[in-house]
């Protein structure tokens, strides 16, 4: 991020003085008061960093943002403002707001962002929290016998405290990982491998619309001789409670269900999970990439044993994340990562500091703000999808009732949900898990809800997060309409079926 920032700096400030320098005399060179940089006569090229004394090597990067603005609002007559995606009455860091220009002047108008499951943008606030760890706090946080690795110790544990209060755990409970899809692979397989060396306990239970990570981490389970026990899900989305309590076995070491599925955002039941868990005596996994920050979760309330954390899709950066695992009782697991101990022996490696900031005070600012991004993200999904299921022909995929509302998904009949991607290429949205959008096959979490192939192509997922703005849904609402309208028009499917036509009584003739 720093050689992003510095290099953005960079950029901006060469093309606002190629402007000026195109349009306008060569000025004078400015005062060393003013600009608080080393310049060189004959040249009014303003610098970053003070007079290369000791005591005065520092970055000076606010004031020359801020001449830099100056100077090209007196050059343009207007500061570039109004990209779509831009939080609306949001107090922005100057070095936020310098990257945010930079983009929009290199790349032009960005399309709206719609597609919060995938990774949502980082929060200023998060980037100033990281910004002095990648500079002047540097040290090894695992260092303990200086002050820089001292202080950095300092940053991490307090970020390990905000992720903890964030799912009412204790702090010791939280090991940092590299993302979700790490901690998934930790918990599971650590779990398995660990009760499964006794040969008593090598069953393990999960759902059919788990993440791809999850399915894959059992998958290599079985290949190891493990039993797994893959649950449907209801039409809506939903595991049967019932279904699950005949799953469970007396081998069975360890359930993974998934919080908020990452692409229909249904809800599962899991205080009820981790109750009926409890009682039989097995640990409960859950994957909350996409639930914590979003909803309230309480880690003991819920009888959870151990739960995966992303950091990205909570406004923090990409690369870290955590892996909840419970003292009392306590679980015991294989580590998947071998080496220095760091992380109570479970995920060895040096901690980067400044994404482990950014990480706590994410989630930090999660916490504070959950109620106030709740209400005001149910707002903008009940006018969007008031809109959107106000198309004939147009269905809501999922519980209406148990799902986050910043996870909209909707199938509409007679387009194929590629095409209609290909025509709003003005939003940024997904037909599914960014994991598998390579893939050309219709979405496995759609087909198991009971979806055709053909409802399944057709559905598109609309993300909804902190920064989206009404004006954005309204823009949304009437480009999906007009569009899905005019892909229609062009289906002869869609001419039958104005015309009456039940398509299931027809006879297809093969060539």
């Amino acid at each position: 991020m720093a050689n992003v920032a510095s290099s953005a700096l960079r950029r901006a400030s060469r093309l606002g003085l190629k402007q000026s320098l195109a349009s306008t005399p060569l000025r004078g060179i400015p005062s060393m008061s003013r600009v608080g940089a080393v310049t060189t006569a004959q040249v009014s090229r303003r610098g970053y960093v003070s007079e290369t004394k000791r005591d005065n090597a520092q970055v000076n990067v606010e004031t020359a943002i801020r001449l830099d603005k100056k100077d090209f609002m007196n050059e343009k007559g207007e500061l570039i403002t109004g990209r779509p995606g831009a939080p609306a009455n949001a107090t922005i860091s100057p070095m936020a707001e310098v990257l945010k220009e930079a983009t929009v002047l290199e790349e032009g108008q960005r399309p709206i962002y719609l597609d919060m499951q995938a990774t949502t943008p980082v929060d200023p606030r998060v980037l100033d929290a990281m910004l002095p760890f990648f500079v002047n706090v540097y040290g090894n946080p695992h260092s303990r016998t200086h002050a820089y690795g001292w202080e950095s110790e300092k940053a991490v544990e307090e970020a390990r405290e905000h992720v903890a209060k964030l799912i009412g755990a204790d702090a010791k409970e939280i090991i940092f990982t590299s993302g979700a899809t790490e901690s998934n692979n930790m918990s599971i397989k650590g779990v398995a491998r660990f009760f499964g060396r006794s040969g008593k306990k090598r069953h393990i239970v999960t759902s059919q619309t788990e993440h791809k990570c999850v399915l894959d981490s059992c998958r290599h389970l079985q290949d190891e001789g493990f039993d797994v026990t893959y649950l449907p899900v209801q039409n809506n989305g939903l595991i049967n409670l019932e279904e699950l309590e005949a799953a469970i076995r007396p081998d069975t070491a360890i359930v993974s269900i998934m919080a908020v599925n990452n692409e229909i955002g249904v809800i599962q039941p899991l205080e009820e999970i981790g109750k009926l868990c409890r009682q039989k005596k097995v640990f409960f996994h859950t994957d909350g990439a996409q639930a914590v920050g979003k909803i309230p979760l309480d880690v003991n309330a819920m009888n959870i044993d151990l739960m995966s954390i992303s950091s990205h899709k909570i406004y923090g950066p990409k690369g870290i994340g955590a892996c909840y695992v419970r003292r009392r009782p306590r679980v015991r697991l294989d580590p998947i990562i071998s080496g220095g101990g760091q992380e109570r022996g479970l995920r060895s490696g040096t901690l980067a500091p400044p994404l482990v900031v950014g990480f706590g005070e994410a989630c930090r600012i999660a916490k504070q703000e959950l109620d106030y991004d709740s209400k005001r993200i149910k707002s903008l999904s009940d006018r969007l999808l008031k809109g959107l299921l106000s198309l004939e022909h147009t269905s809501q995929n999922g519980d209406p009732e148990r799902f986050y509302p910043g996870c909209v998904n909707v199938s509409f009949a007679y387009v194929e949900g590629e095409s209609l991607l290909m025509a709003l290429k003005d939003i940024a949205l997904s037909s599914g898990s960014a994991c598998t959008s390579a893939s050309l096959e219709p979405s496995y979490v759609l087909r198991a809800l009971g979806n055709s192939d053909e409802s399944a192509h057709s559905s598109i997922r609309f993300g909804i997060g902190r920064f989206t703005t009404e004006q954005e849904i309204d823009y949304v609402l009437k480009a999906v309409q007009e569009r899905v309208t005019f892909l229609r028009e062009l289906s002869p499917l869609w001419e039958l079926v104005q015309e009456g036509i039940d398509l299931n009584t027809i006879e297809w003739s093969q060539h």
